[in-house]
């Protein structure tokens, strides 16, 4: 009796110390982001951290206690040995796989691991080209050491420890099992343990430190299976219907046209979505003065959205914002199920109908993000991807540099002059790790002057772009619409991770289609674009396809923009911003007047928005 005790105290204590050692590693591994965090937050993370990690060790014993009750039924002492062993190694392999999943995403993604990477795993290649060789290097030794030593460990108490018992103990094994749902529950209490249990502070930040990753992932990943019920409903449903589809047709209908803004109503379009630009480095837009001179010097040319926010922090939900005019969710890729975002409209098949030729450029994998199935919906005529491109162009881990696409593009156009076109850009040579050819602007050899540096070069590739596409016959028919796929961490900024300043890009309307320049100040996002541009050009009959979409020329001031993060929203106007996170059912960030109907259409837009998406 007194080994089993030691037996299941040693096991017991050796998970726990494992997790809070994990935890003092990721702590120091993101020290960039976490080292702010004043001493005493980070002891309060840590303490408070233990519930989870009591949470998922109650589970991992829970697994040998059953096997050990079995066993005994059956008298398998020697089964129960080997199988011990072999689940302890599984555990060790996964566990210490997922501890440094978690610690290598987290500077990227800004939240703990979630059943969230399961989306990228059928491209495995792509997923892990944001980090650089050296990383993956470092993690990969640093995985194999840590299986050693932690199997070594548990493997000495499992030959300790573990003797031929008696069926009589089978009562105690009973009771320690017991005792195993308690810790899985986190207690006595009605409702389970969550996150909520742990989140302490107004820093989520500090919230991210006392979370554990592991039981963050398994929570996701088996709420994410079994609950099919919308799990944002706050209000009652008609009345954030109400909420939403009131305020959007309100927006739309005191759309009175001040300034025209195209000069003819059936002009070619190029639009451009730059991988991870953001407002912080566009000087109009309060941002660096000398990372992207050339995008700032165009926006004296053209029409500037300067309150225009991203809608997603992801590229699938950047592509599905501006091409659907379709609101992301919470923890969910829409993109990535074929059999929903087969309803979805996109603005290209609208255009296709019209007699466009539509075309999608790529330097990258389609397949990443589930691109391709969802590209196949868009009544394209033509997608080029880096598949189509010479092996030896293909010069990044992420495929092909920006000006070879933009190349391609210009020879393309070149060759097809048969009717109007919209041709669709996404570039890719400023996502991590930031390769790219030439020489480093910003000399030092840091990740936001990489950053900068990419960005910098990709700027100089449109600008040459632009000024190549200002010599053609079809420039003066052209709209050219340069935006981002999403906002960015970096420049770190202050406030909460999650701020509106993160979500805060540009959006400039070139060309020689465009009659008006200057500035646009209402408050917008990615899914306006579309009922903005149709608006323009006369296409009334389309609108119907975007409902969740609104014009940015309203002259009423009743616009905002909202964007998801992974379990959470933003939401901004003219008056102020709220920042809301459902793990704690907290408030994060608000500030301005009319704080309490803002918050509630922030509330009903996810709620409305997730009923929309389960019932595709």
């Amino acid at each position: 009796m007194i080994k089993h005790v030691k037996f299941f105290g040693y096991y017991f204590f050796g998970w726990l110390s494992f997790f809070f050692i994990a935890r003092g590693i990721f702590y120091f591994s993101n020290f960039q982001i976490l080292g702010s965090l004043e001493k005493k937050t980070v002891f309060w993370s840590f303490m408070l951290g233990l519930r989870l990690d009591l949470s998922l060790v109650s589970y991992l014993i829970a697994s040998i206690l059953l096997l050990r009750i079995i066993t005994l039924i059956f008298n398998g002492h020697s089964l129960f040995i080997t199988l011990t062993k072999t689940i302890t190694f599984l555990y060790v392999a996964i566990v210490n796989l997922l501890v440094i999943i978690d610690t290598l995403i987290f500077p990227h993604w800004g939240i703990r691991l979630d059943s969230t990477i399961l989306i990228y795993l059928n491209t495995p290649i792509e997923m892990m080209a944001s980090l650089k060789t050296s990383q993956l290097l470092i993690a990969t030794i640093i995985y194999f050491l840590s299986i050693y030593l932690s199997y070594f460990f548990f493997l000495n108490i499992i030959n300790r420890f573990i003797y031929k018992n008696s069926k009589f103990e089978f009562i105690f094994f009973l009771i320690l099992l017991f005792c195993t749902v308690i810790g899985i529950r986190g207690g006595l209490q009605e409702i389970p343990i969550n996150q909520s249990n742990i989140y302490f502070s107004t820093n989520q930040n500090a919230n991210h430190l006392a979370n554990n990753g592991i039981w963050n992932f398994g929570y996701s990943f088996f709420k994410g299976i079994h609950n099919k019920e919308n799990p944002y409903v706050l209000l009652e449903k008609k009345e954030a219907e109400k909420i939403i589809y009131s305020r959007i047709e309100n927006i739309n209908s005191k759309y009175i046209l001040e300034r025209k803004i195209l000069n003819n109503s059936n002009p070619n379009i190029i639009l451009i979505i730059w991988e991870s630009l953001t407002a912080k480095i566009v000087k109009p837009l309060n941002g660096y003065t000398d990372v992207t001179p050339n995008f700032n010097r165009l926006c004296n040319e053209g029409l500037l959205f300067t309150n225009f926010y991203a809608n997603g922090d992801r590229s699938d939900k950047g592509l599905v914002s501006l091409l659907s005019s379709y609101y992301p969710q919470c923890q969910k890729s829409i993109i990535k199920t074929p059999s929903k975002s087969k309803s979805l409209p996109i603005i290209t098949k609208t255009f296709s109908d019209d007699g466009y030729n539509c075309s999608f450029y790529y330097g990258g994998d389609l397949n990443f993000g589930n691109m391709n199935s969802y590209l196949l919906n868009a009544g394209l005529n033509e997608i080029i991807s880096g598949s189509d491109f010479d092996k030896n162009q293909w010069n990044s881990k992420w495929g092909i540099h920006d000006h070879i696409v933009l190349e391609r593009v210009l020879k393309d156009l070149q060759n097809d002059k048969s009717k109007p076109f919209f041709k669709t850009i996404f570039t890719l040579t400023s996502h991590e790790p930031y390769e790219f050819p030439g020489e480093s602007q910003f000399k030092e050899n840091t990740e936001i002057d990489r950053f900068k540096s990419a960005h910098h070069y990709t700027d100089h590739s449109i600008n040459q772009f632009i000024d190549v596409a200002k010599k053609q016959d079809w420039w003066n028919n052209t709209l050219i619409i340069i935006t981002a796929d999403h906002g960015h961490r970096l420049p770190m900024h202050k406030g909460d991770h999650n701020s509106p300043v993160k979500f805060h890009i540009p959006m400039l309307w070139l060309g020689g289609a465009l009659d008006s320049i200057g500035i646009a100040d209402n408050f917008g996002s990615q899914t306006d674009l579309n009922y903005t541009l149709l608006t323009e050009l006369g296409k009334k009959n389309e609108l119907i396809s975007f409902p969740f979409s609104k014009n940015l020329f309203s002259r009423k001031k009743m616009d905002f923009a909202h964007y998801i993060f992974n379990n959470g929203f933003g939401i901004i106007d003219y008056n102020g911003n709220c920042v809301y996170d459902y793990n704690s059912n907290n408030i994060l960030e608000e500030s301005g007047l009319n704080k309490y109907s803002r918050r509630k259409l922030g509330l009903s837009f996810t709620q409305v928005l997730f009923e929309d998406y389960l019932k595709r």
